[in-house]
């Protein structure tokens, strides 16, 4: 009698095994199924926003749609998107970019994929923030580079400072350090004077330095800088997903110096062929929706006031500086410990999501829940209500 063949095992590389589970997805998950028993769920998750694209951003993909033709396009993106990019930065900063080297991405997420390919071969170790945004150290880890953490300190408002960095170096021996301003999940903005010192503290110790601008043009009372003002060799990585409303069309950007523009097209051009067509020609029109943009941002700070003032007499603990973005980072160190369980309960019994702290730092984590404003200000009120009513 012929035996049957022994089933193969099944397991993951080593790479996928090393990639944590991104828990605001996994929220987000848990509270579609509570949507799917009729239960009702404020969403304070995930960084998306409520709002639709501009208007100028549909029109523009429906006029594409209607031709018909959505073809590939050059790996590095539509020449007009790349030039009206680089006019951006002179618009916006005063600082001169040429359109050769704007690489349109899928998203910002490919544009770290592509910088860190760009730059680091395998295990190089990187200075990520502590608390920071979680694919940082995800996307190091699949591609056997080392995700050294830059914490965050009270002192310094979360921000990373140039002496952290030189002790971190003297320690760890880093090839590069990765900054984003305004931060996830605190919201912190680097001011104008840390991030220059920075700057100059990466090109002393001959670091490569990226930073995180997706959160641009979402800031309250504060400036905000490119740090291409002060490195010109800086590459900078920023998406439409945020300010414009456009999370779903995955359409980014980075700014790389003259002489990684070609490797990085030649990584583009393997991994991707290129960014998505259609959401390139709807990107191109966001930059005429500047009124609607700041009627957006109008909203977040609306919403950014009421939990401010809300959640102190809710018992949630202090909050870290929330400069920009649209997140509020609670310190609930006085309810709990332990953040997943805390959310858990807090998706239960009160139907409010929000995304426990050590998806973004695993040291301090354990006692602090980022809760996202990007959603309605009736959303906002909900949730206080809910959670008032759950904590007393």
């Amino acid at each position: 009698m012929t035996q049957a063949p022994i089933p193969a095992p099944k397991f993951s590389s080593q790479r996928a095994a090393r990639v944590a589970p991104f828990l605001a997805m996994d929220v987000m998950s848990a509270a579609a199924a509570r949507e799917a028993r009729g239960e009702g769920v404020v969403h304070m998750e995930v960084g998306q926003p409520s709002a639709p694209a501009p208007r100028a951003v549909i029109a523009a993909a429906q006029a594409a749609l209607a031709t018909g033709a959505l073809p590939y396009t050059q790996a590095l993106g539509l020449p007009a998107l790349r030039e009206r990019i680089a006019r951006h930065y002179t618009e916006t900063y005063g600082v001169t970019v040429s359109p050769s080297r704007i690489v349109v991405t899928t998203g910002s997420s490919a544009g770290f994929v592509l910088a860190f390919l760009g730059l680091f071969d395998a295990g190089a170790r990187i200075a990520v923030p502590q608390p920071g945004y979680p694919a940082y150290r995800s996307l190091l880890n699949a591609l056997d580079l080392v995700p050294a953490p830059l914490v965050l300190q009270d002192a310094d408002r979360f921000a990373p400072t140039g002496s952290a960095l030189r002790a971190l170096h003297e320690r760890e021996g880093l090839s590069g350090i990765l900054v984003m301003s305004p931060a996830n999940p605190s919201g912190t903005v680097i001011e104008p004077e840390r991030l220059a010192d920075l700057c100059a503290t990466a090109r002393t110790l001959n670091l490569r330095f990226i930073s995180d601008e997706i959160y641009h043009g979402l800031a309250y009372g504060v400036p905000t800088e490119t740090a291409l003002r002060y490195d010109d060799e800086a590459i900078v990585i920023n998406s439409f997903s945020k300010t414009w409303c456009m999370t779903g069309w995955r359409i980014g950007w980075m700014v790389v110096p003259d002489w990684l523009a070609r490797p990085v097209e030649r990584l583009a051009q393997n991994l991707y062929i290129s960014p998505p067509y259609l959401s390139q020609v709807a990107a191109l029109a966001a930059f005429d929706a500047a009124e609607e943009v700041e009627t957006v941002r109008a909203g977040y700070a609306a919403n950014r006031a009421l939990l401010l003032d809300a959640f102190p007499g809710l018992g949630l603990g202090r909050t870290h500086p929330a400069d920009g973005a649209f997140y509020l980072y609670a310190d609930v160190s006085n309810l709990t410990d332990d953040s997943v369980a805390f959310c858990r309960r807090m998706l239960d019994e009160a139907g409010v999501a929000a995304t426990p702290g050590l998806d973004f730092d695993a040291r301090d984590g354990g006692h602090h829940v980022r809760f996202s404003f990007a959603g309605s200000n009736a959303d906002c009120v909900d949730a206080v209500r809910r959670l008032k009513a759950w904590l007393r």
